[in-house]
This record gives structure tokens, sequence and C-alpha cells, in this order.
């Protein structure tokens, strides 16, 4: 099968593969076919028909691409889109180009403004500029206002029955778009005023009688006008080389003459249909035509692509395209000024950081390169190398550093059948990575299939699994959203970002072909990071199997804070690679004991951060750590250590165990409710289970002087909605808890409790602490009792203790919470303490329904009395061979 000379390679897409196996199938068929036919395959998170903002750096609203394909790259005729469809985007364009000329030609004037005093000025013995200065700050401007208000005019005149909102004037102009006649340099009309503008005026053009070309707008042609002010881009010449010694001209004297400096350095323009004002400086206005340049050439590729091929203005954009690539080639390979732009206090743009993270437009996650400037970010797209061309990038957008506003959001969580696709994603990864083993030092080339496959799932994972948000805010009200995998890389973007934000950088607008021609040679990072592009010795040397991690405590908070820990692990992602635990009540002492446990394969490094957060919902990291995972001291047995996490210090364990991993599988909680204690707390690694530390916490943090605490109940609809929350996700129900009436929070642990398939104090243990009740001697009786307490199982006896502490703390506060030790025992009794059931094989003797009360209430009550409960152990410890505080 030959290769169409017009497809150097084909492009698929993972949108084109649905939600279950099958879809995935056939998707991977596709790509097994074209890799069959010697058609290189790229894969790409997403392909747009238009690149974002290349037209201007300002936020416009309707500003060329909303426009996404969700298939492949195409040559410049699109042929998956119907001629409608082109169309209704071919109208986007085109009011957007209409909307940045305004901008443009308002920037323009606005240069232009000082021109008239500066000439008059230039005669006077105290000149702010010279006559020949003056004539080269403002050499070829005047020439370029006219071209493009001319362009301008003529543009607005065809679209205007296409645009819905209210007619405005043109810049530099009094007269009405409709009341002015469309003329060119030359003063002449370029068509009949009688005739409406927007129809195809050429009587050799065939229209069609089938329909099949009968849509909305295919009768507004515009390409003379752009083919037009193209053929006139020669204008520009004269323009870029006296540019240089325009702007030398500007800093020498913005640097010598007070007058000229407070002009230069104040400059206001209008933007567009909002009429909002913008402050710039002399050379950054003068840099807008240079500017202009790349983005025409820009913005004619993205209008021919939505451009049918039968239409009236198709050939006359090809050869506008051609004639604008031309000259912009001739002056990049002429002029290496744009390159050269100097910020102020003398700096130059320089490349700070840059990476891959996951865009978001729309509702659509696209995976993208980005690079931080030191006055700007940059988005781009990677272009893979085809057959005959390299590594390229595309433009996306941009944001000047300069007044940009930065705001994390916490992980979300994702929709049901996002979790599935990452779910089968995971599976097939997971497969392929079981081929490649088993391929190892035979069937050299099935192998090299199976990698090149699990690159291809690795990038579909690294688009649609992240949850961390960064959002960028321009001062311009200009919005975008970046999503990671990772907090730890989300936090090293935001304190990049916001160290050089908080440097007031003045933005000079880059030249965008220019820089993203550039990214190539700049970047630091080559490509996405692949799991599966690791050498066979980084392989060696990671972790396979469990990897857990308890987490006991922080210190060092500078002011009381709700605090939890996010740990990450590395490699491939074929399980959850972060855990959190759950957030502390308001202290200055955070304490968890919480574990988190890990199924890893490749793991080399563990992140840990230190997050606070607050009512608000917004979160901010306090500290941050990475530590380097080596087998050979991890073991079977904990491992005790304190990380340094720069102000905040965090002490964890940890623990390893090597052995072979199975498919993933959904991760999803254990149920807390109706389960035997013992279960829950094994599960969570504990002695006293989180749902009823949680709960105790709350109430102690706000409940405590609540009249009637424990004995008023909250409402019952919230307390099944917390229930459920504890039953599937701890850290949810924590937060949601921390919102919760303090009534509902102790209606949660008494349900708890009550709920308990086994009561917490043993059942068979009921009729010996009755008849220890009959003890007289109350001394005999307290050590009876407490010696029976021993007898309870681990969980049971540290559960039972932590209540009861809990419970006589709650007492302490009777005088006004009014709860008393008799009324907290007869609230607490039923529920702690049940009678063995008779048709459950229990043969002794049984008590009637008052006894039983009576027993209940009066065993919690006599437990609450005692002064001399032992301490309680939250956690069982953690063993090891040896004490790690070493700080890391």
């Amino acid at each position: 099968m030959s290769m169409p000379q017009n497809a150097k390679m084909m492009c698929v897409h993972p949108s084109l593969w649905g939600d279950d196996l099958t879809d995935m199938d056939v998707y991977q068929e596709a790509v097994e076919y074209l890799e069959s036919q010697q058609i290189p395959v790229e894969v790409e998170a997403d392909c747009d028909v238009l690149e974002e903002d290349v037209f201007q750096e300002e936020s416009v609203a309707c500003l060329l691409s909303p426009l996404h394909t969700d298939s492949v790259d195409f040559p410049d005729t699109p042929t998956l889109r119907s001629p409608e469809e082109l169309l209704e985007r071919r109208l986007v364009v085109l009011k957007g180009v209409l909307e940045s000329e305004e901008i443009y030609l308002n920037e323009l004037e606005t240069l232009l403004m000082p021109m008239k005093a500066l000439r008059a000025s230039a005669g006077t013995s105290q000149p702010v500029l010279s006559s020949q200065q003056f004539r080269t700050v403002f050499y070829q401007v005047p020439e370029l206002r006219e071209m493009h208000q001319c362009f301008y005019t003529g543009l607005k005149l065809r679209l205007g029955p296409y645009t819905q909102s209210e007619s405005r004037s043109g810049p530099g102009t009094s007269l009405h778009p409709d009341q002015r006649p469309l003329v060119d340099q030359d003063q002449r009309p370029l068509v009949d005023q009688d005739q409406r503008p927007m129809v195809d005026q050429d009587p050799g053009r065939e229209r069609s009688t089938s329909g099949e070309t009968d849509f909305g707008g295919f009768e507004l042609t515009v390409g003379d006008l752009f083919l037009k002010v193209v053929s006139q881009i020669g204008v520009y010449r004269g323009f870029i080389d006296n540019y240089e010694k325009a702007v030398e001209i500007v800093r020498q004297c913005t640097d010598s003459d007070h007058r000229f400096k407070t002009l230069a350095k104040s400059m206001l323009s209008t933007n567009g249909s909002d009429k909002t004002r913008t402050k710039y400086t002399f050379e950054a206005l003068l840099y807008k035509p240079l500017d202009r340049i790349t983005k025409t050439t820009l913005v004619l590729q993205d209008l021919l692509k939505t451009t049918p091929e039968e239409h009236g203005d198709y050939t006359a954009l090809q050869e506008a395209l051609r004639l604008s690539r031309s000259f912009l080639s001739g002056v990049n390979e002429r002029s290496q000024c744009k390159r050269e732009v100097t910020l102020s206090h003398g700096m130059r743009r320089q490349l700070m950081r840059d990476g891959f993270v996951v865009d978001v437009c729309e509702g659509e996650r696209h995976l993208r390169h980005l690079f931080l400037y030191t006055d700007l970010l940059l988005c781009v797209k990677l272009k893979a190398a085809a057959k005959g061309k390299p590594v390229h990038y595309r433009f996306c957008w941009y944001l000047p550093l300069a007044g940009l506003r930065l705001r994390w959001v916490a992980d979300q969580d994702q929709s049901p059948d996002t979790n599935l696709r990452i779910h089968t994603i995971r599976t097939k990864m997971f497969l392929l990575r079981q081929q490649l083993q088993q391929h190892t030092g035979r069937f050299k080339g099935l192998a090299v299939r199976s990698r090149k496959k699990l690159e291809q799932m690795e990038l579909m994972l690294l688009t649609h699994s992240p949850v961390h948000r960064l959002e960028l805010h321009s001062f311009s009200g200009k919005s975008h959203s970046l999503l990671l995998s990772s907090l730890y890389e989300l936090e090293d973007w935001r304190e990049a970002i916001y160290k050089l934000t908080r440097e007031n950088i003045e933005t000079v607008p880059p030249d965008l072909l220019t820089l993203t021609s550039a990214c190539v040679k700049l970047r630091m990072t080559q490509q996405p990071p692949l799991h599966s592009k690791k050498t066979g010795e980084e392989e060696e040397a990671s972790l396979c199997g469990t990897l857990s991690a308890a987490v006991h405590s922080a210190s060092g908070l500078q002011q009381p804070a709700c605090v939890y820990v996010c740990v990450e692990v590395d490699g491939y992602e074929f399980y959850d690679q972060q855990a959190n635990t759950h957030s502390t009540v308001h202290t200055l002492h955070p304490h968890w004991d919480q574990e988190l446990s890990f199924q890893v394969d490749g793991a080399q490094h563990l992140r840990v951060l230190c997050v606070s957060q607050s009512e608000g919902g917004g979160d901010a990291v306090l500290g941050k750590a990475s530590v380097k995972l080596d087998a050979t001291t991890l073991q079977k047995r904990w491992r005790r250590q304190t990380l340094s996490l720069g102000q905040v210090e965090v002490t964890l364990s940890l623990k390893y165990c090597p052995h072979p991993l199975g498919p993933p599988c959904p991760t999803l909680q254990q149920p807390v409710f109706c389960v035997p204690i013992g279960t829950v707390a094994q599960q969570e690694g504990v002695l006293v289970p989180h749902v009823v530390r949680c709960c105790v916490e709350e109430v102690e943090r706000r409940g405590m002087e609540e009249v009637g605490i424990y004995r008023v109940s909250g409402a019952a609809s919230h307390i099944s909605s917390l229930k459920t929350a504890f039953n599937s996700n701890l850290r949810e129900a924590v937060a949601r808890l921390r919102r919760s009436e303090v009534n509902v929070v102790s209606g949660v642990l008494k349900l708890y409790f009550r709920e308990l398939p086994e009561p917490l104090v043993p059942t068979e243990l009921f009729q010996s602490l009755a008849k220890m009740l009959d003890i007289q001697d109350l001394k005999s009786r307290l050590v009876s009792m407490l010696s029976l307490l021993q007898s309870f199982p681990d969980v049971n006896r540290h559960t039972f203790l932590y209540l009861l502490h809990h419970l006589q703390r709650v007492s302490e506060r009777r005088e006004v919470n009014k709860m008393t030790l008799i009324n907290l025992a007869t609230v607490f009794g039923p529920s702690l303490l049940r009678p063995p059931v008779s048709s459950l094989g229990y043969c002794g003797p049984t008590v009637d329904i008052s006894q039983e009360v009576v027993v209940q209430v009066q065993v919690v009550f006599f437990y609450l009395q005692c002064n001399n409960l032992p301490a309680v152990q939250i956690t069982a410890p953690y063993d090891s061979d040896t004490e790690d505080d070493t700080h890391m």
C-alpha cells in the first residue's frame, strides 16, 4: 500500500475511542494497522484547527479559536467537518480578526497621538525630539495605520449583516462604517455602495443550484481584502529596517529627557468592544507592528483551514498566505532585533522552567508544553518529528507575568465515566507491561511494538488522569486552567511563577512565531514524563510491590491550622500514586497516625507535602520534600524518620514489601459502619478507628459547651449522609464533618457504636461485669473491673478507653453543657454493652430487659468514675530494627 503524497504522517487521536474495552481494541487495531503499512503514527492529546490567541495577546472573547477538531491535525484543507461547520467557524475567526484589528488600530492611534506635539517642538530651541529623531521614531507608522484602517473598514462592512452586536465607529474616525465609503489608499471606491458588500460580485463565479453549497455565510467573501492588505505588506519592510534605530532613540530620550520619559511610560489605549484602557510604554507600542507580522501569517493559516475548497475565497487566501510566509521568511533571515527585546532595568527574556501540563479549554483536555520566561508564560503544542520534518511547536497562548494571579484548586473527584476510562487505560498498560517483560531478550520486534503502544497509553493517561488544578488569571481578564498529576510538581510551578510575578516585570509583547520556534532549542524538558522510556538500569533500581507510609505527626507550624499530609510516589501509573491523610482539627500540633498504602511498579521517589486547609476551601502548601527510595534500606519492618519540609517537620514510618503485582482494580474504600471494629482497625492500621477519633476531636473542638451534647440529636438525614461519606471516602467525610452541626457529629459517633455487629464491650463479658456490680467493696470492685478490662481485645480496649477519657472531659464542663457522668452513661451504655442472645447459641442465665438496662448504664458509669483509667494507645507500635531520626 503506497502512502498518499500529502500524508506524511497519520495522527491517531485518543478521543476516537470509547468508554469500553471494545472501543479500546478498535483503537489499538487502528494503530497497529497504520504501523503495519509503514505509516508513522503520532498520538495526540488533541488537535486544534486553530491556535488560540495568535492574533493578539489581550483577552478577546470571540477570538480565533474556540475551535478544535476531535480527530487529527490535517493539511490546510479540513476533510472531517461539514461545510456548515466550517463556515460557522470561519465566521467566528473573521469576527475575531475584526476585533483584533480594532485593538491594533487603537494602539497605532495611541502611538501617533503625540506626533503632532513632538513635530511642533522639533522646531523650538528646546525640542523633545529633533527633526531627524522625529522622522526615525514615527517612520512608516502613519502608512501602517492607513493600510490597516482601509482593511478594517472593508472587513467591518462585509461582516455587518453577520454581526449580532451593534455597529461601532471605526478607530480613529467619527464616521459610522456603514456611512463611510470603502476606499483604497488612492481614495478609490472598492465596492459599489448600492451593492451588498458581503456578496461575491464576481459574475464569472457560478452559484450552486443543487443546494450543496447553499449555506449561511457561503456568499461572504473577504479573500480580496486579505490579499490586498498582504500585497501592501512591504510597508512593514521599512518599519522593520528602521525599528532598531527608533527603539534606541526612545531609550536614549527616556533616560535623558524627563518630558519624554513621562510621555513614554504612560500611553493609554482602548481595548476593543469593552472599552477598557491599557497602559503601554512607547517601546511596547513600537513593537506592536513587529508582532503583527507574525500574527498575520498565523491567522491566514487558521482562516484557510476553515474555508472549504469550493469557496470563492480559497484561492485568494492561499495566495495571501504564500505572500505572507515569503515576507516573514525574509524578515527572520535579515533581522535579529525582535529576539533581543530588553525588558525593564536592562533585563532580557530568559527561559526559567519548562515542562508538560494539561491545558483545559472549554471542558476539553490537551497535553501542552509550558514555558516560563522571566516575563511571560508560553503554552505551545509539541508536534513530533515526521518524515522529512523535524520536531517543532505550535503556538497556543501566552500570558504576561505582570499582574498575573494564581489560584490552586484542591483535587476534584473525577466523574464515574472518567474513572472507568482511566481504569481501562491502566488495565491495557498493565497487560502491555507484562508482554514487555515476557518478550525481553527475544521477539525484539514484538517488544518494540509493545513499548510503543505502552507509550501511547501513558500519553492518554497523562492527559485524562490529572486532578490538581492551577488557575491563571491575567489583569486583562484572561484566564487559563492547567492540570497536573502531581501536587508536588504543581507547587514547583506555582512557586516559580509567583516569584517572578512579585518582581512586577514590565512585559514587552513577544514575537510569538520566533519565540515559539526557539522552544525546540531552549527546552530543558525534551518529552512528556513517560515511565516506559526508562532504561533497564533505572527500572532495576526501582521498587515493585507494596509501599506503606504511616504518617504520625507534624511540628513547626507557625499558627494553628487544619492540616493534612499528601504522599506521592512515582513509577508506572497502573495504580493510584497519591494518597492524603484526613484533615486535623485546628491545632498547632497535628497528629494522624494514619497508614497509607501504595501498589508500586518502578517507584524511585516518594514526595511528602504538608497542606493547610482553610474553612473557605483554599489550601496552601506549608512545605514539601522528596525522598529517594532505596530497596536495600527499606525492608518489611517499619522504618521511622522525620522529614524536614522547610519550617515544618513531618514524622512518618516507611515499610516496603516486594512482590509480583496483579492487574489494577478500582480503588474502593472499605466501609466502616456495620463492620466489626477489629476489621476496620486492621484496615486502617490503628487501634482506634478514624471515625471515632475524628468525631471526638470535632466535639472537643466546638461542642464541649453545647447544652445537651450527646443527648440532643442532630438531623437524621445529615447523620445518614455522613455515614455514607465515611463508608466511601474518609478524607471527604472528615471535611464534611468539619462543616456539620456539632449535634450531627455526636450523632455519627453514637450511630457508629450502635451499628457495630458486636458491641464494643465483648458480649461474653456481660455476665461477669453484671456480677462485679454486686461487689460491695468499691476498691475490690474497681480492681476486678479494671482487671477484666485488660481481657478485652486490643482494639476494643483502647477504643473503649479513648471514649471514656473523652466523656470524662465532656463531664468536666457539666455546669455549662448539663451532661453529668450518669447522663453520659445513660446515653452510651446500651450502645457499648449488650447481653448475649440465646438464639445465637448462648446457654447461660438470662436477664430481663429492666435489669439489662441497669447493667449497661451502671457498668459504663462505674468506669467513668474511675480516676486512674489506663492510658490509651491509638496506634499499634511501628516496630523497627533501628530508630532513624535523621532529618532529610
